[in-house]
């Protein structure tokens, strides 16, 4: 006998269940603690929140987080039209901003839909579907999208979107390390020969130029979460791609988790913080969530690559064997030995010409389009490429 699928709609993570949050969204993903934690920092002028619940024959099986964003134009809009929309954007300022219905998380590289045992995508893709056009269309968010999902997703969300007429937008790929003996000299020696050189020499000539202390804590101090957040705004203003903002809040909240780790950079002579990176220690894997560095600094200090040695000695004494470093400034992270994994969005515009439009502009993104840095890395090693842009194992393919 076929089974009964539907969903069921709440507005906030503590509505669910402690068990089946536990069930759908182990480690190595973010899991309750993180939802909770984006929803009491006060960013409700951002998104709202919301958690479609699978329900299979009256039982509760899955969880799809979301989030409803008005989204500025230049971020969603194809670039051709962009122009034309701020023109017109003058005397109707709501064309300037695309209401969206994201599934999955802000500040999250990873889309996931957590599942329990025995229930798979497969299964249950369609009927989220229809729940997020309902939902879409009663919020008013005429743009849907499926964000950042792994390619652990590709079979069931290609043939969904085949189905019910959506169109796949390459994303910006995430960036991990694998590290297989945890061990510094096994990382050293999975590098390419130039990268180990460059590395070393950058590191040699940065403790040439400044003698800088690190240390990892669990719950800093407000004293220190200030610093961090002073940096983490300076390099939010700095960069090019800008989705969320985080304030002070979320960074105090976050601190507080036995999972959050802060790996801090401190210049000896005065102890003033120069650069920070916020790390989840999540069984077997760590995750690089943020970073801040004091870019007033001299750039002969190579500051990002001090503080990766540092984050780097403290990952290999936990369980982790995999360092997962997210989206966006790929130079650097390439530089140090990260894998691309290629990440999709599904997507669905509820205005059949404006669907028609998106999906015609879409199709030559790939990652040269997306990011510079990129661009140069594929030019320059196509060979490379091809190894680099294949999916990497997850903790979970590792025995």
């Amino acid at each position: 006998m076929n089974s009964t699928l539907s969903v069921r709609w709440v507005e906030s993570e503590a509505d669910i269940a402690v068990d089946l949050w536990d069930a759908c969204f182990a480690p190595p993903v973010e899991g309750r603690w993180w939802y909770q934690t984006l929803e009491q920092s006060e960013l409700q002028s951002q998104f709202k929140f919301s958690y479609a619940l699978i329900i299979q024959d009256e039982k509760e099986v899955g969880i799809a987080p979301t989030f409803l964003m008005d989204v500025p134009i230049e971020l969603v809009a194809p670039p051709e039209v962009v122009p034309i929309l701020k023109v017109v954007g003058k005397i109707l300022p709501s064309l300037l901003y695309q209401r969206t219905l994201f599934i999955g998380s802000p500040c999250t590289d990873e889309g996931t839909v957590g599942l329990i045992p025995g229930v798979s995508m497969e299964e249950v893709a369609s009927i989220l579907q229809s729940a997020f056009e309902l939902r879409a269309r009663q919020v008013k968010a005429p743009f849907i999208v499926w964000k950042d999902f792994p390619d652990s997703y590709k079979m069931a969300l290609s043939k969904l979107a085949k189905e019910r007429n959506m169109f796949e937008l390459v994303s910006f790929p995430g960036t991990v390390i694998q590290l297989h003996d945890r061990s510094k000299e096994s990382y050293y020696a999975s590098l390419k020969g130039s990268r180990r050189h460059n590395l070393k020499k950058k590191l040699k000539k940065s403790k040439q130029q400044v003698e800088l202390s690190t240390q990892v804590v669990n719950r800093p101090d407000a004293q220190t979460l200030d610093e961090v957040f002073a940096l983490f705004w300076q390099t939010y203003e700095k960069g090019k791609t800008k989705f969320e903002k985080l304030n002070r809040k979320f960074f105090s909240l976050i601190a507080d988790r036995d999972n959050s780790w802060f790996v801090l950079l401190r210049n000896t002579s005065d102890q003033k913080l120069v650069a920070f990176m916020l790390c989840f220690d999540i069984k077997h894997r760590v995750i690089n969530k943020f970073i801040g560095i004091d870019y007033n600094l001299p750039n002969e200090w190579f500051l990002y690559f001090r503080l990766w040695e540092g984050a780097l000695d403290w990952v290999l004494t936990t369980n982790a064997n995999e360092f997962q470093s997210g989206q966006t400034g790929y130079r650097a992270k390439i530089d140090v030995g990260h894998s691309l994994v290629p990440l999709t969005n599904y997507c669905k515009h509820s205005n059949p010409i404006f669907h028609k439009l998106y999906t015609v502009a879409t199709r030559d993104v790939n990652w040269s389009t997306l990011d510079d840095d990129l661009k140069v890395f594929l030019a320059a090693h196509p060979k490379e490429s091809e190894e680099t842009s294949r999916p990497a194992p997850t903790t979970l393919d590792i025995k």
